[in-house]
């Protein structure tokens, strides 16, 4: 799996409290399922609950909120974009531990992809990118009738 990975990596990068101290956050996956259609190939998707636990943070909130959402809308974008979804997309908990730091949980419904083909060497396989939000972006069309526009 490779989102948590990147959450991490993002959230260490944009975050200067976790940057300077990443054993503030814990980040693992739960309620895990792995889909496989039983085509050919044994390509199949990842779905699982990630939580991210950040744990003595005395800075606002939204410092690890926005570059969270920035990931989502380039890594997971239907929790923002599907209507069904964004509204249970994004849960949290927040603990208040004194006037200085508080405790927060974040989870988030995640997907990936995994194409795995085989050849002449064994099976290989390769995480695919997220599809793009609108495939036909850029594509415009045309009509036309008996030839005639």
């Amino acid at each position: 799996m490779e989102k948590p990975k990147q959450i991490r990596e993002v959230l260490q990068q944009c975050v200067p409290l976790l940057r300077q101290n990443p054993d503030h956050m814990m980040i693992f996956a739960d309620k895990g399922k792995l889909v496989a259609t039983g085509a050919a190939s044994l390509s199949f998707e990842y779905q699982y609950e990630l939580t991210i636990i950040v744990a003595d943070f005395a800075q606002n909130v939204n410092t690890v909120m926005v570059p969270l959402l920035a990931w989502i809308r380039q890594y997971q974008p239907e929790l923002m974009m599907n209507s069904d979804k964004r509204e249970n997309a994004m849960r949290f908990e927040v603990e208040i531990q004194n006037n200085e730091t508080c405790d927060i949980e974040i989870k988030l419904p995640l997907t990936e992809r995994v194409k795995v083909w085989k050849d002449e060497q064994g099976l290989h396989f390769e995480h695919l990118p997220e599809p793009p939000e609108d495939p036909y972006d850029g594509i415009t069309w045309e009509l036309a009738i008996n030839g005639e526009d």
